[in-house]
């Protein structure tokens, strides 16, 4: 009978533990946040996105930002942040995440801009049963690949991207006979040129490839690049660069002439726009991978947004600043979704179920999660060509494209749905 009682007592205290643990109340909220910190992605992309989560966590933490996230931190917790440099490759982020999560303890992990790092990540964050946020790597695979419980995007992919860029070229610039690209050697810049391309053959036929170059990731020097595309001319020359390397091959271009003749066209063009506005031709075709900074909505969380940044680090935010601000803001509205009780952290396991199919506003916009069944955000995509008027850059030819005009069904393989004719696209 003691034995019993004893056996019952010790059930009852793991009962207690377990049900306790689901609603803990907390002194902090501690946040990993993961974004590139040196190396050439540091100055023109990861520092700005670290700017604006410093921002919205300050914000967030004095209850000053407008509603529906005027509650202070997360749930009335406030946060935390813990931040590691993404630099330094896939292996080592993966190592990175691991001592995030066991030796600093964090409730959750925002982070990653390289795809690569994206695709090896959330095998780990599903291991350990951490709720972990992609706030910008674009590859469509992530999701296309795999099935996670704990793992969200909160951008949509550069699927949107490639197949707005496509759409908008063939209806913007006329006689198209050739495009040419240059993307970097690695995930993101291989499913940028092929969805890019797919999506052209799809909605205006007989439009060759002039040439096709695809240079190391981070690389730095184009010339033998820019000597080839001025070699084999195209009216438009697409590109998915991004960081230090659109930088640079904006700056080696531009030195060389090869834009006076060929249109470019940046799908990641807007993230460089203010600090190298004096180095876009005009007419450059821009993206910001959806309706990010110069492209954002009006709204009073915008308008909110783009004054505090400014007024912080003088400079107005760019695209990589919009997707870690959404990020964070879509973890805190599902943490609070899956709290019972102000003040409590719930587990990882009901902010994931309430994370599933969320939808929220942000300064972009409405976010919807409604691709990797719930896990995989859809945005609008924004096209437009630079101008310059009394010195200042402004984006003439604008073209807004619905979320279901560029973006897959839910369960549908990009490269399949652009091998369909985009069945079921919806566009305005």
């Amino acid at each position: 009978m003691l034995k019993t009682i004893s056996k019952m007592a010790v059930y009852g205290a793991v009962a207690f533990g377990a049900l306790t643990a689901t609603a803990q109340a907390a002194d902090e909220y501690k946040l990993g946040l993961v974004t590139f910190l040196s190396g050439g992605a540091a100055g023109p992309f990861g520092v700005p996105a670290k700017n604006g989560a410093d921002l919205l966590v300050d914000a967030l933490n004095a209850g000053t930002v407008p509603a529906p996230y005027n509650k202070v931190g997360i749930n009335g917790v406030k946060i935390n942040p813990v931040y590691v440099d993404e630099a330094g490759g896939a292996t080592k982020q993966v190592s990175e995440y691991r001592n995030l999560v066991e030796r600093q303890g964090v409730n959750a992990v925002v982070g990653y801009i390289s795809s690569g790092d994206c695709l090896a990540v959330p095998g780990v964050a599903e291991e350990m049963k951490k709720v972990t946020v992609l706030f910008d790597c674009g590859t469509p695979r992530v999701f296309e690949e795999a099935d996670y419980k704990f793992v969200f995007r909160t951008a949509a992919t550069a699927t949107m991207d490639n197949v707005g860029a496509a759409r908008y070229i063939a209806e913007k610039v006329g006689g198209l006979a050739s495009v040419s690209g240059i993307n970097q050697n690695y995930s993101f810049g291989h499913d940028s040129w092929n969805d890019f391309t797919t999506s052209l053959e799809q909605i205006k036929k007989g439009v060759d490839v002039s040439t096709k170059q695809f240079p190391k990731i981070y690389a730095g020097q184009y010339g033998a690049e820019v000597s080839a595309l001025m070699v084999n001319p195209a009216e438009v020359v697409h590109s998915s660069f991004w960081g230090g390397d659109m930088e640079a091959f904006l700056l080696q271009g531009a030195a060389r002439g090869l834009f006076e003749d060929q249109k470019v066209l940046l799908t990641c063009g807007e993230s460089a726009l203010y600090k190298f506005a004096d180095n876009f031709p005009e007419g450059a075709i821009v993206g910001a991978r959806g309706p990010n900074g110069v492209f954002a909505p009006k709204s009073e969380l915008n308008d909110w947004f783009v004054k505090e940044y400014e007024a912080r680090y003088g400079t107005k935010p760019t695209y990589p600043v919009y997707h870690m601000v959404q990020a964070i803001m879509g973890l805190k509205l599902a943490t609070e979704k899956a709290a019972a009780n102000a003040g409590e952290i719930p587990t990882d396991e009901a902010v994931a179920g309430a994370f599933e199919y969320l939808e929220f506003d942000s300064p972009a916009g409405k976010i919807a999660m409604t691709n990797g069944n719930g896990h995989q955000a859809v945005q609008e995509m924004v096209f437009g060509q630079v101008s310059k008027e009394n010195g200042e850059v402004v984006m003439k030819d604008v073209v807004r494209y619905a979320p279901s005009c560029v973006n897959p069904p839910n369960g549908v393989k990009a490269a399949d749905w652009i091998a369909s004719g985009f069945e079921g696209a919806v566009c305005n």
